[in-house]
């Protein structure tokens, strides 16, 4: 069958002016699984290529697809760019079958199917071999029938006779290796750069995480943790640099460091290649503190910028939140990884609890002793399928707009700060963070390299810090006086979250490592 993928046109300041634009991975595993089967796929990144809804429509019309596709890595603040372009979609094209993925609609497959009539089918789930499944069951029936099919198949929600129907959840791919990531739908490497090194491509090690940090909901999401061959995966970037001339990589790992030999044979392989490769990747502190013995090969394999979710710098919000680390540990982290000459960036959450102005100047004052490089400010985003949003039920939610659901704007409001206040707070902090005298004395004692890549961050880091700035002041928040208590806003939404979300205690007491 004819295919159409579709990267939504979603557009964030980070990528427009930050690290710059990322391969859509997810669609590229499911375009890779569709086109070994045999059907005809295509990929337009609408995001990448800033294309608005009407040139995506006529694109879709003028290549004549039986399915499109869509979903995003945003998976929550591309939802409303997601409805509006598959029903504009089924406006000019009456015919073609919708499918859409991703961690939103798999939680909330229900509401979208009662609301979105252009939604045919959603992917519940992991999506490689479910929709390869699904696509062979639409070829197989009749044009008239095809909007019918699909109870056989599991991970599935879609309309039957008027109603929702879900088909049991489909098991977690057991084996990563039998599906494989279709590059060939990349026309245009150049497009993908990030970081100012070069072409750039996103890829996993692993899938999941076995921490269970309650704002998170990754492990609901992927069950277990598994891993592909590291040596394959080495050759796969071996090729990707050959073949693609790809010199920057982002590891799209929750977790990679799970298993320690899965981690160091990973490693170990990239750097027996000698790829002049640099990566990015996002880990725990505690297991860059068990890997001090072996950071030096981290720089050999090429990891040159290291994010750290040290979350929050409160030890009592740490383990509110369950983060299985401390402060101890966040900090000899950067400090080991500014040592052997990678960039430290510390991912710090704003809004676990109802703040105060001597609290912001608290947090700053630590952040400043964990000597990182690069800070990366967020604020807390209350997912309905995590146990953080259970459990602040009874929080304002100042922002009921889920595009701005990004971890870049305040969703839930404060009792002691106003959210202009907030924002105000969340700037000054990374200013002075960004601005103080150690990071530049630290600019001087670095290789050339090194502070290319330091001016080149502080550069595009500023453009952002600006461009929220604008945004901040064209987004419209809703005074505390006026908001909706966080559970009756996901109340409203409930649909396959009661499925999936179960009882937290007893996730946890499923979730393996495989």
């Amino acid at each position: 069958m004819k295919i159409l993928l579709v990267n939504p046109p979603y557009q964030t300041l980070t990528s427009n002016l930050g690290v710059g634009h990322q391969v859509p991975l997810g669609l590229l595993m499911v375009g890779g699984a569709l086109i070994d089967a045999g059907h005809e796929v295509t990929l337009v990144d609408a995001e990448c290529l800033g294309l608005e809804i009407p040139a995506i429509v006529d694109r879709a019309c003028g290549w004549r697809p039986q399915i499109v596709m869509t979903g995003h890595a945003g998976s929550t603040p591309a939802h409303p760019v997601c409805m509006k372009l598959l029903a504009a979609v089924r406006l000019a094209c009456p015919g073609i079958i919708t499918v859409y993925g991703g961690i939103y609609p798999t939680y909330h497959a229900e509401q979208i199917l009662r609301e979105h009539p252009a939604v045919d089918y959603i992917v519940r789930g992991e999506g490689e071999a479910t929709v390869v499944q699904l696509v062979g069951v639409l070829e197989e029936a009749l044009p008239g029938e095809r909007n019918h099919v699909g109870k056989e198949v599991g991970g599935l929600a879609f309309r039957d006779a008027g109603k929702v129907h879900l088909t049991p959840p489909r098991p977690p791919i057991a084996n990563l290796d039998e599906y494989r990531i279709g590059w060939e739908l990349i026309e245009d490497w150049d497009r993908y750069q990030c970081f100012g090194v070069g072409r750039a491509a996103i890829i996993q090690l692993s899938r999941g995480c076995p921490h269970r940090c309650t704002y998170c909901g990754q492990h609901g999401f992927w069950m277990r943790w598994r891993y592909r061959d590291p040596e394959r995966v080495a050759q796969e970037l071996e090729w990707l640099r050959t073949t693609h001339n790809v010199r920057f990589v982002t590891l799209a790992d929750e977790n990679p460091t799970t298993l320690p030999e899965v981690w160091e044979g990973f490693l170990r392989a990239v750097a027996r290649r000698n790829l002049d490769m640099h990566f990015f990747s996002t880990m725990r502190a505690t297991d860059i503190v068990r890997d001090e013995a072996i950071l030096p090969l981290y720089r050999e394999a090429g990891l040159l910028y290291i994010l750290m979710g040290v979350d929050t710098t409160e030890p009592r919000l740490q383990r509110k939140v369950r983060k299985n680390s401390t402060v101890a540990a966040d900090r000899r982290a950067a400090r080991l990884l500014r040592k052997h000459g990678i960039f430290a960036m510390l991912g710090h959450i704003v809004g676990f609890e109802d703040d105060t102005w001597r609290t912001h100047w608290r947090t700053l004052r630590s952040l400043l002793r964990y000597d990182a490089d690069f800070l990366n400010a967020m604020y807390v985003t209350p997912h309905s399928w995590t146990e953080f949003a259970h459990e602040n039920a009874q929080r304002g939610v100042i922002q009921p707009d889920l595009s701005k659901w990004d971890y870049r704007h305040q969703v839930l409001g404060q009792k002691h700060l106003r959210s202009w206040q907030v924002f105000l707070a969340v700037k000054l902090t990374e200013l002075v963070f960004h601005t103080r005298p150690a990071r530049w004395a630290a600019f001087f004692s670095g290789s050339r390299f090194q502070q290319r890549q330091l001016l080149w961050c502080l550069w595009h880091t500023g453009l952002v810090w600006l461009g929220e700035i604008g945004s901040f002041l064209r987004t419209r928040t809703l005074p505390m006086g006026q908001t909706e208590p966080l559970g009756r806003f996901h109340a409203r939404a409930r649909g396959t979250q009661s499925q999936l979300q179960g009882n937290p205690a007893r996730k946890r007491a499923v979730f393996q490592v495989a």
